[in-house]
């Protein structure tokens, strides 16, 4: 494969990276000339982020002793405070943990829910009135996870108190810190919206300016003083909850009260040669990825070989999946999803026979209904985000996805921080697309206190026991892919780490029916026109997601290849 456009790529974000990661004091190893910003190479412990802060401060933690659990808190603490337009204390997301002294991995799942109050028809349109906003405003806030998140990852799994994990986030958000170029974009892009927030107003996002958040300097030090509950059962919670009411939500503070972290089995398969483990639902990425991959083991040659043919199989594994997705997954507590069914090899088979083609096929040759006579268990009756990787000096590993869901949430804070549209991930009606394009179907419709559908992809992959790969992405629908495609191009295709996720990247999730390539790092337009001469429609966007990596190897010396990816501009941290 050519890598210039990919090292092109880095070239145009290395000067804006440098210098928030100057003006941060990220912990770094010693320079390495050769190397792009957003890529470092650590022999003791790294964190990849996108924003050099938040990895600066999950790399502080480590160096004071604390383990990969520890980090990820603080990271996910730092990033809520640096870049509010994707994570933070209002939102929630998905971990995934590599426990090094008994090889165990877990998933904390602490994705928002829907109020109690939540129904099947709440976005629809009724007579003479348009349909309620799913992405702005108090009707689109569901109930946060990510303070629960944090408490759970560092009480089940950490070393240091709760206390002194936020204190970096604390210090940036008393202290300030440089709007990235990133949080300035969006910022620009939705100023009239958060200049109607008496708290969003008062920033100034422009890039290099040094931005203070008071309000939220109040949250973080009730959260180190308190614990969760300073959230979830005492005032901040009641005021969090007056805050989404005023704004026209149903969310009550008995709804705060009520809500619990959940931990789950992560999806497990061998494939290529790997044990990958990957989020489980209410997340369809994990699926998606796996069976994708369980589609080109079987469709594509080996070695496979990063070509056209290669690229043209991995976009028509996806267009099953994606369907899959639409007809079956919903909230596990509500809705019974039949994976083994949907994994059979029968189906593999099918699709793995159209995918090893020449041509593109219609989506709809990938549907491939199951017979499934059990009902669902009480079914209804009818881009902001985050992803980051810490590898520990122990071996400990954290994969982590945390969101606020669109850019700036529902576009209002409630207790100082940015309140999440996650209800926008629910089906808003069978049929009906959400922001990302992605259809719903009647498992995803919202309920009460229902966890709605995600492709969040946390992913950590073994090779003979031992990790070798933390992976995952932010960008709507197209985590799962931009996930996926770095992994295969270190493992499969042989390339550094850095390489894999500055490389150009594709994206098909069925419907609509296009083949989306990036702008911000083109595909060779010799293999653009292969693919197209092979029926995709080619259709050009902007970015296919945002990915951070980290890539563990162990011979012939222990060292982390940490990769923040150029596209948002963040940069890694380690010793």
């Amino acid at each position: 494969m050519k890598t210039w456009g990919a090292r092109a790529l880095w070239c145009v974000s290395a000067l804006l990276v440098l210098a928030a990661v100057q003006a941060n004091g990220v912990v770094a190893a010693d320079p390495q000339a050769d190397a792009p910003t957003g890529v470092r190479v650590f022999g003791e412990y790294a964190v990849a982020s996108d924003q050099a802060a938040a990895s600066n401060a999950g790399a502080e933690i480590l160096s004071q002793g604390g383990n990969a659990a520890d980090a990820a808190a603080a990271t996910m603490l730092a990033l809520g405070v640096v870049n509010p337009a994707s994570s933070g204390l209002g939102g929630g997301g998905f971990a995934l943990y590599y426990s090094a002294a008994d090889g165990q991995v877990t998933f904390l799942d602490f994705r928002e829910r829907a109020p109690a109050a939540a129904t099947p028809h709440m976005f629809e349109a009724t007579e003479g009135q348009p349909a309620p906003s799913s992405r702005v405003g108090g009707l689109a806030a569901g109930v946060p996870g990510e303070p629960a998140g944090i408490a759970a990852l560092v009480g089940r799994f950490g070393s240091k108190p709760l206390s002194e994990v936020i204190a970096p986030a604390l210090r940036l958000a008393e202290g300030g810190f440089p709007v990235s170029s990133a949080v300035a974009s969006m910022g620009r892009a939705f100023a009239s919206q958060l200049d109607e927030d008496p708290v969003m107003s008062t920033w100034n996002l422009t890039e290099g300016q040094v931005l203070r958040r008071p309000a939220l300097a109040r949250v973080l030090r009730a959260f180190a003083e308190d614990g969760v509950n300073a959230l979830y059962n005492g005032a901040l919670g009641r005021e969090m909850a007056e805050a989404v009411q005023a704004h026209g939500g149903i969310m009550t503070f008995q709804d705060l009260r009520e809500y619990r972290v959940i931990s789950r089995a992560p999806l497990e398969a061998d494939l290529f040669g790997y044990t990958w483990f990957t989020a489980p639902p209410p997340s369809a990425g994990g699926f998606t990825m796996l069976q994708s991959l369980a589609i080109l083991e079987r469709a594509i040659d080996e070695p496979p070989a990063y070509n056209d043919r290669v690229l043209h199989a991995m976009a028509e594994s996806w267009k099953g999946p994606f369907l899959d997705r639409q007809r079956y997954f919903g909230d596990p507590a509500q809705v019974i999803q039949p994976l083994d069914r949907m994994m059979a090899e029968t189906r593999i088979d099918r699709r793995a026979s159209l995918a090893a083609g020449d041509e593109a096929h219609p989506t709809e040759e990938y549907d491939l209904p199951i017979v499934w006579t059990s009902p669902p268990a009480k079914s209804p009756d009818n881009a902001g985000t985050s992803h980051l990787c810490v590898v520990d000096s122990a071996g400990n590993v954290a994969a982590v996805t945390t969101t606020v869901n669109l850019p700036f949430g529902a576009r209002f804070t409630a207790a100082g921080f940015v309140m999440n549209d996650e209800m926008d991930d629910f089906a808003s009606g069978v049929g009906q697309s959400n922001a990302f394009g992605l259809v719903g179907g009647a498992p995803n419709l919202p309920g009460p206190r229902k966890r709605p559908v995600s492709t969040m992809s946390p992913t950590i992959i073994l090779k003979d026991g031992k990790p070798v790969l933390c992976v995952g992405a932010s960008g709507g629908s197209r985590i799962v892919t931009a996930t996926q495609q770095v992994a295969m191009n270190i493992l499969l295709f042989g390339m550094a780490a850095g390489d894999a996720v500055a490389a150009p990247r594709i994206h098909h999730q069925g419907r609509p029916t296009q083949l989306r390539v990036e702008k911000i790092a083109p595909l060779d337009a010799g293999l653009q026109a292969a693919l197209a001469g092979r029926g995709h429609e080619i259709k050009p966007i902007h970015n296919v997601a945002n990915v951070q990596a980290i890539e563990i190897r162990n011979e012939p010396k222990r060292t982390l290849e940490a990769v923040s990816d150029p596209r948002k501009g963040g940069a890694p941290a380690g010793r």
